[in-house]
């Protein structure tokens, strides 16, 4: 899937009973989600979700009514900097639309002025800091004299956000250099 994005690939999904299922199977991104539904208009609330949702290391969904994509875009680029964006409309319809955008590059002026838009931002962790093996490792060995090698990479994963195969594989490492 996100080899036919990356080549601009036209990709339709199958009708289904949930336009959420049916957004995150041609996203491209990250499988496990977030849906929130609609966001409140407020903008004192609205900034205290999207901050407090801007530290959740999962795909988020939102419903948006499209006369307020613009006011919701800006938001989404103060919160969710370098996080990838698409905005699905009239999915499995005649006037079927899926836009893909960086978020901090959106320029969005298009004059969606009708219906409800399901809106996908990326999860974070393709933009984590750069892995710090010292750091991992002192955490691990620290977690790992009271907790289990599962709870471990939990724990880790919890606070640092990469690749779970990768902690996983350095802490299975670091317990059994112990067990030697």
């Amino acid at each position: 899937l996100k080899e036919c994005i990356k080549k601009k690939i036209n990709i339709v999904p199958i009708p289904g009973v949930s336009s959420i299922t049916t957004a995150m199977s041609v996203s491209g991104f990250d499988d496990k989600f977030l849906f929130f539904g609609f966001l409140p208009k407020k903008n004192n609330e609205l900034d205290s979700i999207l901050n407090y949702l801007s530290k959740i290391h999962y795909t988020l969904v939102f419903f948006i009514p499209a006369i307020k994509i613009n006011f919701y875009i800006k938001k989404f680029k103060t919160h969710f900097p370098k996080r990838d964006l698409m905005i699905a409309r009239e999915m499995t319809k005649v006037h079927e639309q899926f836009i893909r955008v960086e978020n901090n590059s959106i320029d969005f002026s298009k004059n969606l002025t009708k219906g409800e838009l399901t809106v996908i931002i990326s999860n974070t962790t393709k933009f984590k800091k750069e892995f710090n093996h010292e750091k991992i490792i002192n955490k691990a060995k620290k977690y790992l004299k009271k907790y289990s090698l599962k709870d471990t990479v939990e724990l880790i994963l919890e606070s640092e956000g990469f690749n779970k195969k990768e902690i996983y594989q350095l802490c299975l490492k670091i317990k059994n250099e112990k067990n030697i």
